[in-house]
């Protein structure tokens, strides 16, 4: 009797699991690893398994068929999950569908393929991507001005930009560090790319180096810059022909008239902006919302907004803003946040601080492809400063503006999921 009990319990369990055969990794408030969970998606896209990305359901879910192997790839990575049947799969997606909800699904098909552009010599700064990619366990390839100018963009679907500065100013950092090894070292470094590439200066390198990345973009490249990356690319780009680098940076002194040359017909984000002229100012430019601009803003009360976007309608901010927070605390970087009035009518502004008119988050379109400018250096290190030790995320495994990060990573591989009628 025990025996025939046994086998009939057996036999449910196994046509239960035949049942469920999906499993949702539910991104709100009761996940315990939302960073972790985007790598999983990335992991089961390259086992050739598609992903629905549930924009707006539990704050962003992630539903895929069900596997023993997936299963334990998430008791090992501890990602909360649910596993469920094929009907609450298919009302999850009926729910979704439904005319009154701002929900959607886009389907997951493809692995993005992801490269970094980060300079050979070692930073005195952590970068938030590449610290974020290798706590979620996503691989990225790095790169640099001599793979950009080799043509190499062309491999990857989606770039990034972080702590750079393709002015040509070394970051702006002479003031306080040209004495430093690090600094003296990667001077040296970017000369001699620019002898290599048959520029006379640095300057130019860059330019070069912003152009064909401007090119990859419009052939359908996917852009994420992070704090002086934002706005040193369009100040690269408006300043083209213009000399704005002092002797200290490339040997002769910079145009006087410099701000007034300044053309913005082919910047991605902002115009009417002027540039510091100071070579000993830690500031490239007045897009930057400076602290002293910022009034009273302080750790304790800086935050920034996310927009709630249509699900239905605008699908490609609702998948970059998704989170389970919408109001995210503010981080610092040598650019923190964005003067909304500097900023092109038609970029979609999709985090800002009201209170004092800045955005942090910002989105738009260039030929085939897209860009995506985020404020601050580093989302869990409010002022992070040159030599600290870079962030553990252990302790931060569900930061929701390293959730921001991740987004961009996952958004090239999505197409709108079809439901069935």
């Amino acid at each position: 009797m025990n025996k025939k009990i046994s086998l009939i319990l057996i036999f449910w369990c196994c046509l239960f699991v035949l049942k469920a055969n999906y499993i949702l990794v539910y991104m709100d408030k009761e996940q315990k690893e939302h960073l972790k969970a985007y790598g999983i998606a990335y992991w089961i896209l390259q086992k050739n398994i598609e992903v629905d990305w549930l924009l707006n359901y539990r704050g962003g879910s992630f539903m895929f068929k069900y596997a023993k192997t997936f299963e334990q790839e998430l008791i090992i990575r501890k990602i909360s999950y649910t596993v469920i049947s094929v009907s609450q799969s298919s009302a999850i997606l009926q729910e979704i569908s439904g005319t009154d909800s701002n929900m959607d699904a886009v389907r997951l098909d493809k692995v993005p393929k992801v490269a970094v552009y980060s300079p050979k010599s070692k930073q005195p700064w952590d970068d938030a991507v590449m610290l974020v990619m290798t706590y979620a366990e996503i691989p990225y390839d790095l790169i640099f001005d001599d793979e950009v100018m080799k043509g190499d963009l062309a491999k990857y679907d989606w770039l990034h930009l972080h702590h750079e500065d393709f002015t040509g100013q070394y970051g702006k950092f002479y003031a306080q560090y040209r004495n430093q090894p690090w600094y003296i070292a990667q001077q040296k470094e970017f000369e001699d790319c620019a002898k290599r590439h048959k520029f006379k200066k640095v300057s130019e390198l860059k330019l070069a180096v912003v152009k064909k990345i401007r090119e990859y973009c419009a052939g359908g490249g996917f852009l994420f810059a992070m704090c002086s990356a934002a706005d040193t690319y369009d100040i690269a780009l408006a300043a083209d022909g213009v000399d704005i680098c002092e002797s200290m940076y490339d040997g002769d002194p910079a145009d006087a008239q410099a701000n007034r040359k300044l053309s913005f017909k082919n910047t991605f984000a902002f115009q009417d902006f002027q540039i510091s002229m100071n070579p000993y100012e830690y500031e490239y430019s007045n897009i930057d919302n400076q602290p002293f601009e910022r009034g009273n803003t302080i750790e304790s009360n800086d935050v920034f907004t996310l927009f709630q976007f249509s699900a239905k309608w605008d699908p490609i901010p609702t998948m970059l803003t998704q989170c389970h927070e919408y109001i995210i605390k503010g981080f610092m970087g040598q650019t923190t946040a964005f003067k909304k009035k500097l900023i092109k009518s038609e970029v979609i502004v999709m985090g800002e601080t009201k209170k004092i008119d800045e955005a942090r988050y910002i989105h738009g379109t260039f030929g085939k492809g897209t860009w995506t400018f985020y404020g601050g250096h580093d989302p869990e290190d409010y002022q992070h400063f040159v030599g600290e030790e870079p962030t553990d995320l252990k302790l931060h495994p569900t930061s929701p503006g390293y959730r921001l990060i991740l987004n961009n990573i996952l958004f090239p591989a999505a197409k709108k999921k079809k439901q069935k009628t």
